[in-house]
């Protein structure tokens, strides 16, 4: 799963030569794992050039940048740490956005690095393969750089057989580069293999259990990743990141419970290294994964919580893995979040739009809104965000954003679909939802994102049920569920359609699913949970 279709090519291979089989030994940094980045660096440098580039491994890319620069201070004649600055300025590799003031530091470092000739042809391959992302970068765009640099850096590992590095960030390139709309996974499953293989070899290093959960951050992949999942966190646990990115797998998996303990600790480690981007990245997947469970006060606490962490983000500063575009979509969806979950329609009607530099962002609370607003049948707020929505996704689409700008049209889609509904008109309704789904099948969620807002066919499944096609509901809500295992309303509508359809047995299995998911909800409990255990007390 991606950021956007755009960051498809992001190709942030920190791709490292580092000959692993002819060392008797490795470098363990404790806390981020064990890496060994070979360099023609005075001697005494290479333990901190190691830990520069753990610490890119597990996206910590200021603290990177200053420990790079920081060995340009003690060996000016290093020059690969300039590789190392530029490709840290590029930053999380599967984020869209880059900014005007990355693209010029990155570029500054290549020159900077040229102007002094790496000492190694191998040193001078990385140096010109980095640059491919920042060369002409007015002229040329990103897409082509990123194709570029994915070139580049084969011919990288390629030229370099035993250079272990360079085979781990080639295979991040191949996952990277993957095709979101490939339901075959010919990229990711590449790539995952190739790492897994080194991650038997290396099992401390901090990239290979990282890359092996992107790459199979899909949900039909996503198993493959449990292991690495299980096992980042330890490898580098002095990483926000690496403690959150296994929530990826997990959520994927519908394993609400680790993924709440995961982001739990990911947050409170964001919140020590003065990262709220990062923190708000991780409060999203964990307030997701809350009122997946029912636990409706604790999301309503992190409601508040993330309100306070998004006022000590500064965009200009945020030095951690998550781009500043996650913040601001971290703060737009937890409150919506909140509010869809719950149907509480009232609330998602009263949610007020704020304007961000990223309007992916901005849609979010206009969707809340407006489906909120169609749900009580609001038909004027309901057009207005319906409006705003065809207008954020002009917006995008001028931007050349096809990821978002199809994302803000399911969104437009699903809230006219339902004003539709709420107006009466199940076959406009049913054609409307039936396009959002058919766009929503051919498309990946982003990685910044735990989960959907509201699922079409989720939202198809219930129409059906209303149009008394309880049969046809479930096939919406089973296939709604293979995409996001445990999703509880998922769970709970396939209960309804089951009944109603005339299989109480399949009704039973899925309403305990409900109520195991729900262990450890809130009391007073749900009225769908009540409704449930009703469900089975009637059925013994």
């Amino acid at each position: 799963m991606r950021l956007t279709a755009a960051a498809a090519g992001v190709l942030f291979m920190l791709a490292a030569p580092c000959t692993w089989a002819q060392h008797e030994h490795h470098d363990a940094m404790p806390a981020l794992g064990t890496v060994r980045f070979d360099t023609s660096c005075m001697p005494s440098v290479q333990p901190e050039f190691n830990r520069a580039v753990a610490l890119m491994h597990s996206f910590q890319f200021g603290p990177a940048i200053d420990g790079f620069r920081a060995i340009l201070a003690k060996d000016p004649n290093c020059t690969i740490a300039y590789w190392g600055i530029s490709l840290s300025s590029w930053s999380n590799p599967f984020a869209n956005f880059k900014s005007p003031a990355q693209l010029a530091q990155g570029l500054r470092a290549v020159e900077a690095g040229r102007a002094k000739a790496p000492a190694t042809a191998r040193e001078r391959a990385y140096l010109d393969a980095v640059a491919q992302l920042y060369t002409d970068s007015a002229r040329i765009a990103q897409s082509s750089r990123l194709d570029a640099y994915e070139k580049a850096m084969a011919k990288v590992s390629a030229d370099y057989p035993d250079d272990i590095e360079a085979r781990i960030f080639y295979a991040l390139a191949l996952a990277a580069a993957a095709d979101p709309a490939d339901k075959h996974f010919v990229k990711q499953l590449k790539a995952g293999a190739m790492l897994e293989a080194l991650f038997v070899q290396y099992p401390d290093h901090p990239g290979l259990a990282h890359y092996i959960i992107h790459a199979y951050d899909e949900p039909e992949l996503a198993a493959r990743a449990a292991e690495a999942a299980r096992r980042y966190g330890a490898i580098a646990p002095a990483t926000p990141h690496a403690l959150h990115m296994p929530s990826h797998t997990f959520t994927r998996m519908g394993d609400w419970k680790a993924s709440i303990a995961t982001n739990m600790g990911s947050a409170e480690a964001a919140r020590k290294a003065g990262q709220p981007a990062d923190e708000l990245h991780a409060s999203d997947y964990m307030v997701y994964a809350y009122l997946q469970t029912a636990q409706d006060e604790a999301a309503r606490k992190l409601v508040l919580a993330s309100a306070e962490m998004f006022r000590r983000f500064d965009p200009a500063n945020a030095n951690g893995a998550a781009p500043a575009s996650a913040a601001f979509f971290a703060n737009a969806a937890i409150p919506a979040r909140y509010c869809l979950e719950r149907r509480d329609w009232t609330a998602a009607m009263a949610l007020t739009p704020r304007a961000s530099p990223f309007p992916y962002a901005d849609a979010i609370t206009i969707f809340t809104r407006g489906l909120g607003a169609a749900h009580r049948g609001d038909t004027a707020v309901a057009q207005e965000s319906i409006d705003a929505l065809a207008g954020i996704r002009e917006r995008l689409r001028g931007a050349k954003d096809g990821y978002w700008s199809d994302q803000a049209e399911i969104q437009r889609l699903e809230v006219s679909a339902q004003l539709a509904r709420s107006n009466g008109d199940n076959a406009g309704a049913l054609a409307t939802f039936t396009r959002a789904a058919e766009m929503e099948d051919v498309t990946e969620l982003a990685s910044i994102t735990p989960g959907p807002f509201v699922p079409a066919r989720e939202m198809l499944g219930e129409l059906l049920l209303d149009m008394a096609q309880p049969a046809q509901a479930l096939v919406q809500f089973k296939a709604t569920l293979v995409r996001h295992p445990n999703r509880y309303w998922s769970v709970y509508d396939a209960a309804l359609a089951a009944s109603r359809s005339g299989d109480p047995r399949a009704a039973q299995t899925y309403y305990q699913q409900l109520l195991t998911i729900a262990t450890p909800a809130d009391e007073p409990r749900r009225a769908s949970l009540l409704a449930a255990g009703a469900a089975l007390k009637a059925d013994r």
